[in-house]
C-alpha cells in the first residue's frame, strides 16, 4: 500500500495549489485501512444500474474486473469457446441472469458455475456443446430456467443435471438426441419439480409411451419434429393426448406422426375394437373384493396382442408387462384388475388404445372406480346436505328479519310528511295519526268503524313560532284521549 500512497502523495498538495479530491478521499480511505471498492465499469461493456452488457465486443474471454453487484450478465454474441473455472475471479453473489448463448462454447469445466450461486435463469443457447458431463451445473440448487437449445448434444451423461432441484424448465430443442433423458426424472438428485422439457427438433425415433402418460401428467414435453416411428403404442398416445387436449400436441400438431392425413399409419389389431359412442361409467365395489373394469370400446374376447395401457391414480400399466402377484394388472384382453380392492383405489381410470377413430367431445375413456361403504357413503352425504340445507334455510330466515326491520325502520323515520295549510297560515303535522290492522272493506267505503283493535302512532305537534310571538298548537286535539285511543271502543280519531 505504500508505493499506492507515495504516487497518490505526490498528485496532492498539501498546500492546496493542485488538489486532487478523488486522489485524496483514496488516499483516506487507504489511510484508515479500507481498501478501495469502487467499481468501475469495463471499457467494452455497458452498465446500467444492476445490468451489464458486454454483448457483441467480439470477446475471446470474460473482462476480468466485471462489477460483481450485478444482477444481469449478458455475454451473449461474442468467441468464448471455454467457461474454465475460474472465468469470473470473484464471486456474483446477486447475479440472477446469465446469458452466454451465441458464442462458440464447446468445454465447460466441472464447477465453473460455483461462482454464481444464485444463479435463476441460464442461457447456453446456440453454442457448440456435444456432451452433457457429471456435475456439469454443480452449485446451481436454485436454478429455475436452463436454455441448451441449438447445440450439438448428442449425449447426456447420468448425473448431468445433479444439483438442479429448483429446475422448472429445460429447452433441449435443435439438437442430436436419440434416446430420451430419463435421468431428468429418475436420477437421484435431478430435477423434482420440472414442469416444461422440450426436445423438440432432435432424432429420436423411440419414445418410452408408459413413462410419457405419467411424466405428461406433471407438465408439458414437445416431441414435434422428430423421426417417431408410428407404431401401435405411439398411436394410441396420440389420440390419447387428442382426447385430453393435450396442449404440447394441439399446438404443433402437423409436426408429429400418424396423422389421419399422412397415409403412413400403422394397421392396429381392431378386432373386438367398437365404433359404439364411448359412455363415462362408475364400478362400486366394496374393500377387499376383486373388481375387474374393462376398457371403454374394447370388447371382452379382444385377441391378446393388441397394447392396451392404463392411467390410475398413482401408476401406469402396460398389458404386455405384468406381475401376476401385483395389486392391479392389465389381463390380456385389455381389461383392468384390482385384487383386493382398498379405499385408496377409488379415482378416475383411462384407458389408452389404439382406436384409430375420432372422438366426439362427450365421449369419454376414462372410468370411475369406488370402492368403499356406498350406503353409508350415501347417507353421510344426505346428512351433510340435510344440515347444509338446514343452515341455508336458517340464514335466509334471519335475513328476512333484517332487511323487514330496516324496511319498517325506514317507513316510520324517513316517509316524507304530507301536512296541509292550517287556517292561520301555519304548517304542521300535529294530530296525525297512522292507523294500522284496519279493514280493506272500510277503507274502499271510506268509513272508519273501531270494530277492530287499532295502535295509534301519535306524530309530535309542529309548532309554528315567530319571533317575539306566542307558541299555539297546529290542531286541537278536542275530546280525543289516549284512553280512547289505545282501547277497543267507538271514539273515533
Amino acid at each position: 500500500m505504500r508505493p499506492i500512497a507515495s504516487q497518490l502523495l505526490a498528485q496532492t498538495n498539501v498546500g492546496g495549489r493542485h488538489c486532487n479530491p478523488p486522489a485524496a478521499a483514496l488516499l483516506l480511505l487507504l489511510c484508515l485501512g479500507f481498501p478501495p471498492s469502487v467499481a468501475v465499469c469495463p471499457l467494452d461493456c455497458i452498465c446500467a444500474s444492476d445490468i451489464i452488457s458486454c454483448s457483441g465486443r467480439n470477446l475471446s474471454t470474460t473482462p476480468f474486473d466485471l462489477p460483481s453487484y450485478a444482477t444481469r450478465l449478458d455475454l451473449s454474441h461474442n468467441v468464448i469457446t471455454t467457461l474454465p473455472t475460474d472465468w469470473i475471479p470473484q464471486q456474483f453473489a446477486r447475479l440472477a441472469t446469465l446469458v452466454l448463448s451465441r458464442n462458440t462454447i464447446s468445454q465447460i469445466e466441472v464447477n465453473a458455475f460455483n461462482v454464481t450461486p444464485h444463479l435463476l435463469h441460464l442461457d447456453l443457447s446456440s453454442n457448440q456443446i456435444t456432451v452433457l458431463n457429471f456435475s456439469l451445473f454443480t452449485g446451481l440448487n436454485e436454478l429455475k430456467e436452463l436454455l441448451l437449445y441449438d447445440n450439438q448434444i448428442v449425449l447426456i451423461n447420468p448425473g448431468a443435471f445433479s444439483d438442479l432441484h429448483s429446475l422448472q424448465r429445460l429447452y433441449l430443442s435443435g439438437n442430436r438426441l436419440k434416446t430420451f433423458p430419463f435421468g431428468l426424472y429418475f436420477e437421484p438428485g435431478g430435477p423434482r419439480n420440472l414442469t416444461f422439457l422440450d426436445l423438440s427438433y432432435n432424432r429420436l425415433s423411440q419414445v418410452p409411451v408408459q413413462s410419457l402418460l405419467s411424466l405428461t401428467q406433471q407438465g408439458s414435453i414437445y416431441l414435434q419434429e422428430n423421426p417417431l416411428v408410428c407404431d401401435c403404442a405411439l398411436l394410441a398416445l396420440l389420440e390419447y393426448w387428442m382426447w385430453k387436449q393435450y396442449q404440447p400436441l394441439m399446438d404443433f400438431r402437423d409436426g408429429y406422426p400418424c396423422r389421419d392425413d399422412s397415409g403412413t399409419g400403422p394397421i392396429c389389431n381392431q378386432q373386438g375394437v367398437s365404433n359404439m359412442p364411448l359412455e363415462s361409467q362408475t364400478y362400486q365395489e366394496e374393500p377387499g373384493k376383486w373388481l375387474r373394469v374393462p376398457c371403454p370400446g374394447l370388447a371382452s374376447s379382444t385377441q391378446e396382442g393388441l397394447v392396451v395401457f392404463w392411467v390410475t391414480p398413482m401408476t401406469v400399466l402396460n398389458s404386455s408387462t405384468n406381475d401376476p402377484s401385483a395389486h392391479l394388472i392389465v389381463l390380456p384382453n385389455g381389461t383392468l384388475e384390482i385384487q383386493g380392492a382398498l379405499i385408496e383405489d377409488s379415482g378416475t381410470y383411462g384407458c389408452v388404445v389404439a382406436r384409430q377413430r375420432h372422438y366426439d367431445p362427450y365421449e369419454s375413456v376414462e372410468v370411475n372406480v369406488v370402492v368403499g361403504n356406498l350406503s353409508a357413503a350415501s347417507a353421510s352425504g344426505l346428512t351433510h346436505r340435510s344440515g347444509t340445507e338446514h343452515f341455508n334455510t336458517a340464514f335466509t330466515t334471519l335475513a328476512s328479519c333484517v332487511v323487514s326491520i330496516i324496511l319498517v325502520l325506514l317507513y316510520l323515520y324517513l316517509t316524507p310528511c304530507r301536512c296541509r295549510e292550517s287556517r292561520g297560515g301555519s304548517r304542521g303535522c300535529g294530530g296525525r295519526a297512522i292507523l294500522l290492522c284496519s279493514d280493506p272493506r272500510e277503507a274502499e267505503s271510506g268509513e272508519r268503524r273501531s270494530n277492530g283493535k287499532r295502535v295509534a302512532f301519535l306524530e309530535p305537534q309542529a309548532e309554528v313560532s315567530d319571533i317575539g310571538g306566542s307558541k299555539t298548537p297546529a290542531m286541537n286535539l278536542g275530546h280525543v284521549t289516549t284512553e280512547g285511543i289505545l282501547k277497543n271502543g267507538s271514539k273515533t280519531v
